[in-house]
């Protein structure tokens, strides 16, 4: 049986979107974000940026691994060195799910793909990454 992690990177930003977790495998993670007003861009769609945000966050933390101590400070063991995002249709609903997968976790570098969908399970965005281990 596989022990699936459940601590994420604490990230300050990442509190302020109110973002929810959900660990589906060692390679598959799912982020929530409530769409908020304050994320929208002036024709009402959330903002690109914060389409990638979630996006890294989500890929960030499928390749992070932490301390098998569970008093210990949690810290951040990998760092973005590429982000594409390719949006596919104006993202609106009451919240967007980046479902990220972890294709190849090696020694310096991690490789990435992740989805994005609305609240109606339409796919608004998809990005990859590569994030390398510190």
């Amino acid at each position: 049986m596989i022990k699936l992690e459940t601590q994420y990177i604490k990230n300050p930003f990442d509190h302020l979107l109110n973002c929810k977790y959900e660990r589906i495998s060692e390679s598959n993670l799912k982020v929530t974000l409530p769409v908020q007003p304050l994320l929208l861009n002036t024709v009402g769609y959330v903002q690109g940026g914060i389409i990638s945000l979630l996006a890294d966050l989500a890929m960030g933390n499928i390749c992070n691994t932490f301390n098998e101590d569970e008093n210990s400070p949690q810290t951040q063991s990998v760092v973005t060195v590429d982000l594409k995002t390719t949006y596919l249709k104006g993202a609106k609903g009451d919240y967007l799910i980046a479902d990220a997968n972890l294709i190849k976790k090696g020694r310096t570098l991690n490789h990435t793909d992740c989805f994005i969908y609305n609240d109606r399970n339409e796919l608004v965005a998809k990005a990859n990454g590569i994030f390398a281990n510190l």
